[in-house]
């Protein structure tokens, strides 16, 4: 089959609206906005706490979470594995080769990038501005919130970063979702395995789909990025 011939293809199952290529798209969106909204409320108020405490090991912390953020995916995949593998620490949940254990790998692959992006954002901050916020009586979460909206482009960016990182990603799911037809079959799996199996309009199709929702990505990235350097 010529590329022409299956890009044509490809863009006709799209607008078809076919059946499998829906699903995909749509556990995709399911798997990586819930590991979004789990990760983003852990990782948030600890980019918000750790931007505002000094103590000696900080630095350490900061080292660990950004060595996480350049962390392989593939290595989250199998850590995440052996975890819920039957020997495994949390086998007694039964989630491998669970939209479950995709959710659970995504939240390790996204927290560090979000936290730490919060964290510079908080950083970047005014400082007096906790101060003087205490000062007028309010409470630490109050402070904390008062910060947080003054850096909420940088917040934001934080999540768009995190999402694309994982709605992008192809290792962990892999290991820990088994690929596994009408299941746990996500966009990155479904395009390889359909191009091993020489159906090079349904990759294309996907392929096309994973292209447009990274690249809104992209462009909220830059839209956002370019308000906060006009503020």
């Amino acid at each position: 089959m010529s590329l022409w011939t299956a890009l044509t293809e490809s863009l006709r199952l799209l607008t078809s609206g076919d059946a499998e290529v829906l699903r995909i798209v749509l556990l995709s969106l399911a798997v990586s906005g819930a590991a979004l909204v789990i990760s983003s409320a852990f990782a948030i108020p600890f980019g918000l706490w750790l931007a505002f405490r000094r103590f000696w090991w900080k630095r350490t912390i900061m080292a660990f979470l950004y060595t996480g953020v350049g962390l392989p995916p593939v290595l989250v995949g199998l850590v995440v594995y052996l975890m819920l593998s039957r020997s495994g620490p949390l086998g007694w949940l039964g989630w491998l080769y669970t939209p479950e254990a995709m959710v659970l790998a995504q939240i390790v692959i996204s927290f560090p990038i979000i936290a730490s992006l919060t964290m510079a954002a908080v950083m970047s901050v005014d400082s007096s501005l906790r101060s003087q916020v205490l000062s007028l009586g309010a409470s630490d979460v109050q402070a904390g919130l008062a910060v947080l909206k003054e850096a909420k482009v940088g917040v934001v960016i934080a999540l768009v970063a995190g999402f694309g990182s994982v709605i992008s990603e192809v290792g962990a799911v892999m290991m820990v979702g088994g690929n596994l037809k009408g299941s746990t079959q996500v966009l990155t799996t479904a395009i390889v395995q359909f191009t091993r199996m020489g159906q090079f309009e349904h990759a294309l199709a996907l392929g096309l789909v994973l292209l447009s929702i990274t690249f809104m990505v992209a462009l909220m990235w830059l839209t956002l990025q370019g308000r906060r350097l006009e503020d």
